[in-house]
This record gives C-alpha cells, sequence and structure tokens, in this order.
C-alpha cells in the first residue's frame, strides 16, 4: 500500500506539473501573438506616415514616380503602390520589382471593387482604410492574397485623389515581424470565420502544438493572426529527482550484491555449457543426417560434416553463405528463393518437411527431405532456423522399384481376372438365357391361344413379350462382349437414333422411376441413322445414364429445384471443315449427349476418369467408361465429357451416320 501511495504522488505531481507547463507555455504564446500584431500594426501606421510624406514631397506625376519606386524596394510587402485622382481614375503608378509578374494574368481591374470599397470608408474616416482580402493568381500558377489600402491626400488644404497600396498577406507576415520571435514557430493569417488567408510557415500537426491567435483590427478590414509553437518538455521537480538519486542508491547496493552471487553462477555454467557443447559437437559429428543452421537473413551460421560431405562443400566454402544457395539447380533458382523468403517470413508451419533437389559441385543431382524449425535463444526469441536435411537417393531408387512392380502384378492380375470373368459369364449365361427365351417363347404360344377378351391376359402377354426381348438382347451383349474381347469381326449397321434410345427406354424407366429422376429425350428432326454395332452402342448409352442416375442420389438435387433430370439429346454436328477433293460431300457426325445434375466431376476425377480399374463407387469396378471409350473409337467417334450448367455433367460422344440401306464388315 505505501509503494501504491508513492506511485499515486509520483503520477499527480507530474500531472500537476505538466499542467503548469502547458498554462504557462499558453500564456507566453498569447502574449508572444499580441506583440506580433502590435508589431504589424506599428509597421502598417509607419508605412501611412511615409505615404504622406511621399506625396507632400513629389505633388506633381512626374516627381512622384522616383520616391514611389524607392518607396516599394524598401517595402517589400507592399506590391503595388498607385496614385488616383478623386473619381477613382489612375494617374500614376509603380510595381514592386519582387513580383514582376503581378498584372500579367489578371487585369488590375479585376481587383476595382475592393479598392473603391476601401478608398470610400477612407473618405468617410478621413484617413487610412483597407479593403477585404482577395486571392491574386499569378502567371506561373501560383497566387497571393491581398487587401488594399486607400490613403485620401490633400494639395494646398483641397483634396488631390487617393494613394492606393496594395498589400501581399504573405509579405506582411515576412516583412512587418520581429524574425527572431518567429524562430522555430509557425505564423499565418485567417479570417474572422477561421479560413486560413495566408501562412509564413507551419507546424507539423501534432499534440505538442500550442497555438494562440490574436485579433489584427485594422479600419475597415480585421484579420485574425495565428501563431504556433511546439510545447516544451521540462523535467521533473528537484525533490522528486532527489528522491529518485536516493532510490536508485539504494538499488544500487542491491545490484552489486546480487552481481557478485551471479558472477558465480555464471562460472558455474559456462563451464557446464561447455561440457555440453563438447558433447553435442561429438554427437553432431557422428550424425550420417545434415544439420544446417541459418539467421533471419537466411546465412548459414552451422553446417555439421555429413552436410558437407552431402553437398561436396567444405565448411569454410559453406559458413557465411547467402541466397541463392551454391547447391540450388539454376534452373529452380527462382522457385527456390521463394520458397526460403516465404519460410524465412515465418508463414510456413515449424517441422513441415518438404522435398527438395540438391546439386554438387560436379553436376550431380539428388532428392532430399528438409525438416526446418525456428531456432530459439536463451531469451526465447528467435534468431534462424534449424534444418536436418536427408539424402532420399536409395530411398527413391528402392520405392520406385517396389512401385513399378506392384503397379505390373496389380495390372497383370486384374487383366487376367478380367478375361476369365468375361469367358466365365459368357459361357454360364448362355444357358440361363436360352431357357429364359425358351420359355417365354412357350408362355407366348400358351398366351396365343384363343380366350375371351381380358385386360390381365393382354398385359401378361406384353410382359412375356418384354422379358424374351432383353433375354434376347442379353444374349446379343454377352455376343458382343466376348466377339470385343476376341477382337472378332463385327457387322455394323444403319441404325436410327431413335431405335437406339427406344431399346434402352424400357430398362432406364424402371431405374429413373425408383429414384423419382425425369427423363427428357430430344432427338432432332431429320437426324440421319448412324453406322454402329447396335448392341455396343445401346450398351453404352445405357451405362452412361446409369452413371447420370447414380451422380444424382435421393434427395441431391432436391426435387422441388426442377434439376432432378435425365436428358438425353441426339443431333447431327454442323462441321466447318473436313470436305474431300474433287467436290464429294464431308462425313456426316451424329452427336449423342447425355446430361446430369449431379455434383460434377472434381479436376482430381477427371483426370483419371477413363483410367482403367479407376472408380469412386465402392462397389464398381473401374471398367465401364473405359470400355465405353474404347467402343466408340473402334467406331471412328469420340467420347469426351464438360461441366453441365448450373451443375452436373454432360458426356459427348459422336458416331459416324451413314445411309439407312449401308452394311459395312469392318
Amino acid at each position: 500500500m505505501l509503494i501504491l501511495l508513492v506511485v499515486v504522488m509520483l503520477v499527480v505531481l507530474v500531472f500537476l506539473a505538466s499542467e503548469y507547463e502547458e498554462t504557462r507555455d499558453q500564456a507566453a504564446l498569447e502574449q508572444d501573438a499580441e506583440t506580433v500584431a502590435n508589431d504589424i500594426r506599428s509597421n502598417l501606421l509607419h508605412n501611412v506616415q511615409t505615404l504622406q510624406s511621399l506625396h507632400s514631397v513629389a505633388p506633381s506625376v512626374d516627381a512622384w514616380s522616383a520616391p514611389a519606386a524607392e518607396f516599394l524596394a524598401q517595402r517589400r510587402e507592399i506590391v503595388r503602390l498607385e496614385w488616383r485622382d478623386n473619381a477613382r481614375r489612375l494617374i500614376a503608378h509603380r510595381d514592386s520589382l519582387y513580383i514582376p509578374d503581378l498584372m500579367s494574368y489578371f487585369d488590375r481591374s479585376q481587383a476595382l471593387p475592393e479598392m473603391k470599397i476601401a478608398c470610400d470608408n477612407a473618405l468617410r474616416q478621413s484617413g487610412p482604410a483597407y479593403s477585404s482580402s482577395y486571392f491574386w493568381p499569378l502567371s506561373s500558377g501560383r497566387g497571393i492574397e491581398m487587401i488594399e489600402m486607400c490613403l485620401p491626400v490633400a494639395s494646398e488644404g483641397k483634396p488631390a485623389g487617393f494613394l492606393v497600396a496594395t498589400y501581399s498577406l504573405p509579405g506582411m507576415l515576412a516583412e512587418l515581424v520581429n524574425k527572431e520571435m518567429l524562430r522555430g514557430r509557425g505564423l499565418g493569417f485567417s479570417d474572422a470565420d477561421g479560413t486560413r488567408l495566408a501562412m509564413l510557415s507551419t507546424l507539423s500537426g501534432s499534440r505538442r502544438n500550442v497555438t494562440a491567435r490574436a485579433v489584427l483590427d485594422l479600419p475597415g478590414y480585421t484579420l485574425m493572426l495565428q501563431l504556433q509553437s511546439l510545447r516544451q518538455v521540462r523535467g521533473l521537480f528537484p525533490n522528486v529527482l532527489t528522491a529518485m538519486v536516493g532510490a536508485l542508491s539504494l538499488a544500487l547496493l542491491s545490484v552489486l550484491y546480487l552481481l557478485g552471487r551471479d558472477i558465480r553462477r555464471r562460472q558455474r555454467a559456462e563451464l557446464e555449457v561447455g561440457r555440453a557443447l563438447a558433447f553435442r559437437k561429438a554427437m553432431e559429428d557422428s550424425l550420417v543426417t545434415g544439420l544446417r543452421a541459418r539467421d533471419m537473413d537466411g546465412r548459414i551460421t552451422y553446417v555439421n560434416p555429413a552436410f558437407c560431405e552431402m553437398v561436396g562443400l567444405s565448411v569454410e566454402q559453406l559458413v557465411g553463405t547467402g541466397l541463392p544457395a551454391p547447391w540450388w539447380p539454376p534452373e529452380l533458382v527462382d522457385e527456390y528463393q521463394h520458397r526460403q523468403q516465404v519460410r524465412l517470413a515465418g508463414k510456413t508451419m515449424p517441422r513441415e518437411g518438404h522435398e527438395s533437389v540438391f546439386t554438387r559441385p560436379d553436376g550431380t543431382r539428388f532428392p532430399v527431405l528438409i525438416i526446418e524449425a525456428p531456432l530459439i535463444d536463451a531469451q526465447g526469441q528467435q534468431t534462424g532456423f534449424m534444418g536436418a536435411i536427408i539424402d532420399l537417393t536409395e530411398q527413391r531408387r528402392v520405392e520406385e522399384l517396389n512401385r513399378a512392380s506392384r503397379e505390373r502384378l496389380q495390372a497383370t492380375a486384374r487383366l487376367t481376372t478380367v478375361g476369365e470373368m468375361a469367358s466365365l459369364l459368357s459361357h454360364e449365361l448362355n444357358q440361363p438365357l436360352a431357357a429364359i427365351a425358351s420359355y417365354a417363347s412357350g408362355t407366348l404360344n400358351l398366351l396365343e391361344q384363343p380366350t375371351p377378351s381380358d385386360p390381365l391376359h393382354a398385359e401378361l402377354a406384353q410382359a412375356m413379350r418384354r422379358i424374351a426381348e432383353q433375354a434376347e438382347r442379353a444374349g446379343r451383349v454377352i455376343k458382343s462382349v466376348a466377339d470385343f474381347v476376341r477382337r472378332r469381326e463385327r457387322v455394323r449397321e444403319a441404325v436410327t437414333p431413335q431405335s437406339l434410345v427406344d431399346a434402352i427406354q424400357p430398362l432406364l424407366s424402371l431405374l429413373l422411376n425408383k429414384h423419382g429422376i425425369r427423363l427428357q429425350i430430344h432427338i432432332e428432326p431429320g437426324c440421319p441413322p448412324v453406322l454402329c454395332d447396335r448392341t455396343m452402342v445401346e450398351q453404352v448409352l445405357l451405362n452412361l445414364a446409369r452413371n447420370g442416375v447414380q451422380a444424382m442420389p435421393q434427395g441431391d438435387p432436391p426435387a422441388h429445384s426442377g434439376m432432378r433430370l435425365l436428358r438425353i439429346e441426339v443431333g447431327q454436328l454442323r462441321l466447318h471443315s473436313g470436305e474431300t477433293s474433287g467436290g464429294r460431300a464431308r462425313k456426316i457426325w451424329v452427336s449423342f449427349a447425355i446430361t446430369d445434375h449431379g455434383q460434377g466431376l472434381s479436376p482430381e476425377v477427371a483426370e483419371k476418369l477413363f483410367t482403367p480399374f479407376f472408380t469412386t463407387r465402392p462397389e464398381g469396378m473401374g471398367l465401364g467408361l473405359s470400355l465405353c471409350r474404347s467402343v466408340i473409337e473402334q467406331h471412328g467417334g469420340a467420347l469426351t465429357h464438360e461441366p453441365a450448367c448450373p451443375r452436373g455433367t454432360v458426356f459427348r460422344f459422336t458416331l459416324p451416320g451413314a445411309d439407312p440401306s449401308t452394311i459395312i464388315r469392318s
């Protein structure tokens, strides 16, 4: 509590001293501002008296010009001196030599209203009068703020006109004020409403500035004089300083005692540190992992023998080197430089390993794994980075051999399994399918006997026909797959796109109804038939449609969004090239597009989509799209995919068009 009380007293004393000094500085500055204003008034009155004597000495125009020029040379604050008659017409004038382009941009007539107002006020007051300030532009792109002073003159007791002196406000500040008083201060004129008119000097905006204002009341016009000064910084009271010296003396005795004890502890610690350093050096020299320490600027401060042997350089060649490192490959210098800048800026998580490539002086390159972490000193400050470098040459060689062996074994095993499965399925399924077809034919023969008209009888007959058709189609599929595997010659025929879609529509409708998806089919009118293996192309269409249904699981997208739709579009491609020589017709191509509105394909999946055995479904084999592409390419077409709008995927393949009666064996 006593310490707290002392602290509060010190704070209060400092606050009171600061307030006292601020009040004193403000009062002194206000007094100086009044002094400056009085100096300006005195000098302006002196100028009036000089002008009156000028007119009495030179009452004629010829005699007036020379004294007026001499007067302007001595009064830099006056930029123009005029002698006007009682009607305010110009009799004679002289311009200041210090502003030669005063009237080169605007004519003097632009300032006549201010001059006439000042002369009217001077005539009423029988003495000098000042106009309000106005801005006068110069030809150099600058400008000055000026006021007019009008003084009535008389000759032999009769009015002889007016002497008009044009004052420059910056000139008044520069010439009519004591220069010593303005050293290190800011001085300026402002209007009564606070508008800044002219500044002689300014101080940067700071809370340490003190500002004082004084009124410069001139006949006919009032100016505000603004004086700025930096707040002086003074020390604390002497008694506070004495108390602090006493406290520091007591503290010094305590420090001396603690210092002696610390020296003894430091000696023991240095001995222990020396032993630890020797132990660490022996460990680092025995490591096969390269160690490298760098400071915050990227310069190497330490390397162990393993790192020197790894890069083929000595310790003297490495310590002190910066970026780019001598072991970087020349073509990767920019990439490594950027990565090191990110690392040195602290944007990479500590202990995050990354792989790189190093090169030796003989040109050999080898992969390495770099694990780097901040280097923290005893005070907890980061002084650099410590890195561990592991040579991955042997590991990469072994991994590559293992990977190649595994891939060859897996590919061989999978292809063998697929061939065996295809042969087994084609052999085993032929008999059940033949039995299904026989039973369906026998049932149809029984149903076709004359019976009473019954709707259920007709529907049952239709169902049996469908069973027979699908059994026959399954047999054709198995035969086509077997021919495809054995590369046998196949017959291609001209088939209309409508018949291809109609063949898969019954099976596809059952699948779509199960998942709540609508089917939309659009076949371009006049679309030509295609030349293809009917069974294989039907399987391609069915497989792509099933993939589209599986891409739209239940609830995605929502049913109310109107996007649970599978669309099949068929149309003729309009090619602008490919016309053969001799005026023969160009080849006709028909495009089939299957569009779903699922989640779409990510870039990683799209890259491997047609790779054999690649699948995103747990139950998939990864052969469907690969076989589909092989079938289409054997027909001379192409199978591609692209994103659908607003979401989903469009699978598109092309088939050659042909005359409906054409049949080609290939």
